[in-house]
C-alpha cells in the first residue's frame, strides 16, 4: 500500500511540475514582449537628433518668424510709418514720394526672398513627415508581426496545455480507480 501511495504522490507531483512548466513558458513569452516593447518605446522617446546646416537651420527660422504675428505686426508698423513719414515731410525731403516706388521694390523683393526660403523650410518638415510615417509604417509592420508571433505562441501554448490536462485526466481516473479498487 506504501509503494501505491508514493506512485500517486509521484504523478501528482509530475501535473504540478507540468503546470508549473507551462506557466513559467507563458511568463517567459510575455516578459520577452514587454523587453522588446520597451525597446521599442525608448527609440521613439529618444529618436536621433537632426543635423541640419547652416540654410537649413536659417531657412527653419526664417519661415518660423515670417510666418508668425510679430512679422506681420512688425512690418505692418514699418509700412505704416513709411507712408506717414513720406506724406508728413515738406515736399522735396521725402526719400519715397507718393506713389511709393521703393516701397513696393522692397515688399517685392522680400516676397522674392521670402518665398523660396520658406518653401525650403517646408520640403524639408515634408521629407522630415515623409521619414516619420515611414517610421510609423515600420513600428506597426513590426507590432503586427510581434501580435501574430504571440497569437502562434499561444496557440501552440493552448495546444500543449490541452494535451497536459488530457494526460493529467487520463492519471486523475487512474488514480481515482486505483483508490475505488482500494475502498
Amino acid at each position: 500500500m506504501h509503494i501505491k501511495q508514493t506512485k500517486m504522490d509521484k504523478d501528482i507531483t509530475n501535473l504540478l511540475d507540468a503546470e508549473n512548466a507551462h506557466i513559467k513558458k507563458l511568463q517567459e513569452i510575455v516578459k520577452k514582449t514587454i523587453e522588446d516593447e520597451d525597446i521599442i518605446i525608448q527609440n521613439l522617446l529618444n529618436p536621433p537628433k537632426e543635423i541640419l546646416t547652416k540654410g537649413q537651420s536659417i531657412s527653419d527660422k526664417v519661415a518660423r518668424f515670417g510666418g508668425s504675428w510679430a512679422f506681420i505686426i512688425s512690418f505692418f508698423i514699418i509700412l505704416a510709418i513709411w507712408i506717414i513719414f513720406n506724406v508728413t515731410v515738406p515736399k522735396g525731403e521725402e526719400f519715397d514720394p507718393y506713389p511709393f516706388i521703393l516701397m513696393n521694390l522692397i515688399l517685392s523683393s522680400v516676397a522674392a526672398l521670402q518665398a523660396p526660403i520658406i518653401m525650403m523650410s517646408q520640403n524639408r518638415k515634408e521629407e522630415k513627415d515623409r521619414k516619420r510615417s515611414e517610421n510609423d509604417y515600420l513600428i506597426n509592420l513590426k507590432a503586427e508581426l510581434e501580435v501574430r508571433s504571440l497569437n502562434q505562441k499561444l496557440d501552440l501554448l493552448l495546444q500543449e496545455q490541452i494535451k497536459v490536462l488530457f494526460d493529467s485526466q487520463a492519471k486523475q481516473m487512474e488514480i481515482l480507480k486505483r483508490i475505488e479498487s482500494k475502498l
